[in-house]
């Protein structure tokens, strides 16, 4: 797919579309996308700095939940581009490892004392606002990446899966970036289908949609049809649920993917349940994120 966006390359693409062993499933891998263990992210964030750095923007503003994968990820993208970047994150301050690896990176870190993270947008917004008000240059970015911009990220990679016949993709969804871009780039005929960790599912697709809708009117590509998603939030977002526990177990004894308890492991176990329902082949599963070694 051409794209005429700004990008900084990042990632090591494509990263590999494999065959289960196990399964009939195809796995995309972009838990092995090469770039500090940021996976799809680092796809997103091509795009997300490339605007950053093409807007003439100093500093990178985002932020998240103390577990937050995007943060660590998007502090390490910003310094190896030569930007700034501050990061905001919602609630007490707490020690977390995702925390120590954007600190790491040469993000400055604060937390907002906040834990309603529903606001925690708009707190990333106004504190830009305050960067911009004294002089600086800042290039804002919403939890998890989920702009039009970010998107585009994935809806390049939708053109990896290659000759497949058309079939159904299984993705985690959270903040809904990665989820939007796959369907605002899949190739016609393919459905995606999105398993909702953090949002309730009308939520969850309303988010979705519209970003695959902006996404795709940045890319100018056709209208995408409307996403489906699951809720497979179990006890919350954030916290393991035994469907999760028990689909990471079989991924990693049966096909050697570790998945992480929040996004991919829930995401995985509605694979199983489409697998034992008998939905017709092809089925993708993409990986987007493996968890911290």
């Amino acid at each position: 797919m051409d794209v005429n966006l700004p990008r900084f390359p990042l990632a090591v693409l494509p990263t590999p579309l494999v065959r289960g062993r196990h399964w009939p499933v195809w796995f995309k891998r972009d838990d092995l996308a090469g770039f500090a263990a940021a996976g799809h992210k680092a796809r997103q964030l091509e795009f997300l700095v490339g605007d950053a750095l093409a807007q003439g923007c100093d500093v990178v503003v985002t932020g998240g939940g103390p577990g937050s994968n995007f943060v660590p990820a998007a502090a390490v993208a910003a310094a190896v581009a030569g930007l700034d970047c501050e990061v905001l994150i919602y609630g007490p301050a707490r020690r977390h490892p995702n925390v120590d690896a954007a600190v790491a990176a040469g993000a400055h870190v604060q937390f907002t004392g906040d834990p309603d993270r529903t606001r925690h947008d708009d707190a990333i917004a106004d504190f830009s606002a305050k960067l911009a008000a004294g002089g600086r240059h800042p290039y804002a970015i919403p939890r998890g990446g989920a702009t039009p911009v970010g998107a585009a990220g994935m809806a390049v990679a939708a053109a990896e899966l290659g000759d497949i016949e058309p079939g159904t993709i299984v993705v985690a969804t959270g903040s809904g970036g990665a989820c939007a871009g796959l369907a605002a780039g899949a190739p016609p005929g393919w459905r995606v289908l999105g398993a909702s960790v953090s949002r309730p599912v009308d939520e969850a697709a309303a988010q979705v949609n519209r970003l695959a809708a902006e996404c795709a009117t940045l890319l100018a590509l056709p209208a995408p049809p409307a996403v489906e998603l699951v809720d497979v939030r179990g006890p919350g977002f954030g916290l393991p649920s035994e469907e999760g526990e028990e689909a990471a177990r079989i991924a990693l004894q049966t096909e050697g993917l570790r998945l992480d308890p929040v996004y991919t492991a829930k995401a995985f176990a509605l694979l199983l349940h489409l697998v034992d329902e008998g939905t017709p082949e092809p089925i993708v599963f993409w990986h987007t994120y493996g968890g911290r070694p």
